[in-house]
């Protein structure tokens, strides 16, 4: 029952009943396999429905699951040769950001995610995926160096938002996420962002700005938490739940609304059900992306890049008589 949500408790002690009973019957003489074989059958009804009737808060928490795959498992299971590289010849490195180049089927690309912990040693050294001032320029210093060398860029997004902290601000996070926004949109290489789990506020836009911007079907993607605006309307974080039924975070919302291109159907379940088949669907969304912007010149690629911006949203006039 480790890192269980509550919503999915059922489906997960239902599990647990099978497999109790399949062990009893290998260690026994009593065949209980028709018994099995019904609960099985309730066991995928029971998926179906509570996996499929899924509320945004639902999915809030899912993104934020314990084992929820990180930006290096993906790349770990989608690239090979992954060199990392550190630092962003300003101030320091920042763990809280990973990237580097390695090989997207042959292809050289330049990999850049947000890095949380697995445990709360990890969390610490990564500050739970929140980054720094230098996180930002470090992964603007390897776009930089991938444009150079004609490498497209693929992006994992998942952070609850850039460290708010004084340190941080007193080096310039503001400008830092500023820069960012700004020289992505005028880069000349394919640039592909997945959000994977949280996608929070200026935290992830600093490394979500590009041609293709796809979410995991239970990520989230939003300009504050639930907790957060939450304690903005109604002056209680308690009330987390019903802010985000208001917010549109889900990728269902943000595909009608036109902020992200797809949706990545994850496994029943959520994606750390089974990393491996996730990552195949992620790197085919990959795939698809390079084969469709590879073959663009420069300006074309700009043009269609600004297009897709400029399409986001929609004003509503009120004329008052």
């Amino acid at each position: 029952m480790k890192h269980v949500l509550p919503f999915e408790k059922p489906v997960v002690e239902l599990r647990q009943k099978i497999a109790e009973l399949k062990n009893f019957t290998s260690e026994s003489d009593v065949d209980l396999t028709e018994e099995i074989a019904t609960l099985e059958s309730r066991l995928e009804r029971l998926e179906q429905e509570v996996y499929g009737n899924m509320t945004p808060w639902d999915r809030v928490q899912m993104a934020r699951h314990a084992e929820r795959p990180t930006t290096l498992d993906y790349i770990n299971q989608i690239f090979t040769d992954f060199l990392e590289m550190h630092g962003d010849r300003y101030y320091g490195d920042d763990e809280a950001i990973v990237g580097g180049i390695a090989k997207f089927q042959g292809q050289p690309v330049t990999v850049i995610g947000h890095q949380r912990g697995k445990d709360t040693k990890d969390n610490l050294r990564r500050n739970f995926g929140m980054p720094h001032p230098e996180g930002y320029r470090k992964a603007l210093r390897l776009m930089k160096q991938a444009e150079k060398f004609n490498r497209p860029i693929i992006t994992f997004i998942d952070t609850k938002g850039a460290y708010p902290g004084k340190a941080a601000e007193e080096r310039g996070q503001s400008e830092a996420i500023a820069k960012n926004l700004r020289e992505m949109a005028g880069l000349t290489v394919p640039v592909i962002c997945v959000v994977i789990g949280e996608g929070g506020s200026g935290g992830a836009l600093g490394i979500s700005v590009g041609d293709r911007l796809y979410m995991l079907e239970n990520s989230t993607y939003s300009v504050i938490s639930p907790e957060g605006a939450a304690a903005l309307l109604w002056k209680d974080s308690n009330l987390a739940q019903k802010a985000a039924e208001s917010m549109k975070i889900t990728s269902y919302d943000l595909k009608e609304l036109e902020v992200i291109d797809e949706v990545i159907d994850e496994i029943q379940g959520g994606a750390h059900r089974d990393l491996e088949k996730q990552s195949e669907s992620i790197a085919y969304y990959i795939k698809r992306s390079l084969t469709e912007l590879n073959g663009l010149m420069t300006d074309e690629l700009l043009d269609k890049r600004w297009e897709k911006y400029k399409k986001i949203g929609a004003v509503t006039s009120v004329v008052q008589s």
